[in-house]
């Protein structure tokens, strides 16, 4: 799940202190980690097949091929198709947290379980696949729902050219999608929610764990790939016994479309892909009803990707993301937590990454978020703008990616470390908040371990 825009004073008071309870509960079970060793028993090949570096989730061009046609491929007759993922951390930053990033923990150099996960993940026959994934939060001590695609796909040709057709049911717009550009999947592939981080970023993101949706789509030539379909919001008592919060960031009236674009090719050594997403959603911000409106998002953007492979299995990479949200904040203004009702924010990511060898990696990521200025929105940023710029830096190691684990096929681990530092946090480089504190005070230093099996 992705981080969402904080709210202002004003706003947290028309929410009951069970809403704040749930909202807290729920920004604190964020993590987009994924690892499958199941599909590698599966597939019979070992994790650096389908994954950049020798561990998920930044997917190889067989990676994509195998996660469009539905996670049929199978070179085993049966295998069992349960996986496992652990992610634990130590986290320090620039300067401690006040009050501590959550209850039980410091306010500075913490060690955590991020995350327990258990993965029920597979193709049956050639038509139908899938994986769900449920998650314990180390940090919340709680339960939730986590990751689900569930597809049917077939394939046909359509005068001279081949076409594959699918069907995607799942839970968060962008979690189908086979391009490490999208928010579902996008760079950095593990993160701390006791790390600080910025209070805004686009819609399309905190829509995970929230929604249902189901989308169709068609690849073409192994080139054109479209896509198109809605989301809409489950029950809130269903929401809450999944563990997601219901109120965060609201109920969609009726449908919300989503659509995505996207041209790959495949040149030997190397590929590129281009697309555009868009998504559409009213919502009833914090599940509030009583405006007899709604709030309006508009989030349209571009993506692009580049992988070449190099001798002795090594590897660069480069991801790329923009994303424009026009906003239409007709029931928030009602109820007092927007200034203005037009609104817009705009957000832009990039990331390169070189492994050597399939085993050693280097990743360079950079991030911008910008928006128009309002002083109910962003009440609590002194420049009352939504900005925040940084970089993120990580060294990681994946021993066991070519496979030759000596705890079998189905073990993979890959330790890290990131660096993110921040020149902007919730508009400002200097005393953001009004309190004294600077952009840099975020800075921080995680390592970390991945564990799957």
């Amino acid at each position: 799940m992705q981080r969402r825009r904080k709210m202002t004073t004003n706003s947290r008071r028309r929410l009951t202190s069970a809403s704040v309870l749930a909202l807290t509960m729920l920004s604190l079970t964020a993590t987009r980690a994924l690892a499958v060793p199941a599909f590698a028993v599966q597939t019979g090949q070992p994790c650096e097949a389908c994954h950049v570096g020798g561990f998920g989730p930044q997917l190889t061009p067989f990676g994509r091929d195998f996660k469009m046609h539905g996670y049929t491929t199978r070179a085993v007759k049966f295998n069992v198709p349960l996986s496992a993922m652990v992610v634990a951390s130590y986290l320090n930053t620039s300067q401690s947290q006040n009050p501590p990033p959550a209850k039980d923990f410091a306010p500075n150099n913490n060690w955590a379980v991020d995350q327990v996960s258990l993965f029920l993940a597979g193709g049956i026959g050639s038509h139908f696949g899938g994986f769900v994934q449920n998650t314990y939060d180390g940090v919340a001590h709680a339960f939730h729902w986590d990751n689900l695609d569930l597809r049917a796909v077939t394939t046909t040709t359509v005068g001279s050219n081949d076409v594959l057709l699918g069907l995607s049911f799942n839970n968060a717009p962008t979690v189908q999608d086979s391009w490490n550009t999208t928010p579902a999947w996008g760079f950095p592939y593990t993160t701390s929610s006791l790390a600080p981080s910025p209070g805004s970023s686009p819609i399309i993101g905190s829509f995970a764990q929230t929604t249902i949706g189901l989308t169709a789509y068609a690849l073409i030539n192994k080139e054109i790939y479209i896509e198109g379909g809605a989301y809409g919001s489950p029950g809130s008592s269903f929401l809450i016994h999944a563990g997601s919060d219901p109120t965060s960031p609201g109920q969609i009236r009726g449908l919300a479309p989503y659509f995505r674009v996207a041209y790959q090719k495949n040149y030997g050594q190397w590929n590129y892909q281009v697309g555009a997403f868009v998504l559409a959603a009213s919502i009833y911000p914090g599940n509030d009803h009583s405006t007899g409106t709604t709030d309006r998002y508009t989030d349209f953007g571009f993506d692009a990707s580049y992988q070449r492979s190099l001798p002795q299995k090594s590897t660069v990479t480069a991801n790329m993301r923009y994303t424009h949200e026009d906003e239409r904040l007709s029931a928030s203004q009602i109820l007092g937590a927007s200034q203005y009702s037009s609104n817009t924010l705009q957000d832009f990511r990039f990331d390169t990454s070189y492994y050597y060898q399939g085993k050693v990696g280097a990743t360079l990521g950079v991030f911008h978020t910008w928006g128009s200025s309002d002083p109910l929105l962003y009440g609590a940023n002194r420049s009352l703008k939504p900005d925040s710029t940084g970089l993120l830096f990580q060294i990681d190691g994946t021993p066991f990616g070519a496979g030759g684990s000596p705890f079998g096929p189905r073990f993979n681990v890959r330790v890290g470390v990131q660096y993110t530092v921040y020149t902007e946090f919730d508009g400002g480089a200097n005393n953001y908040d009004g309190f004294g504190h600077n952009a840099s005070d975020n800075n921080s230093v995680r390592v970390f371990t991945w564990l799957a099996y």
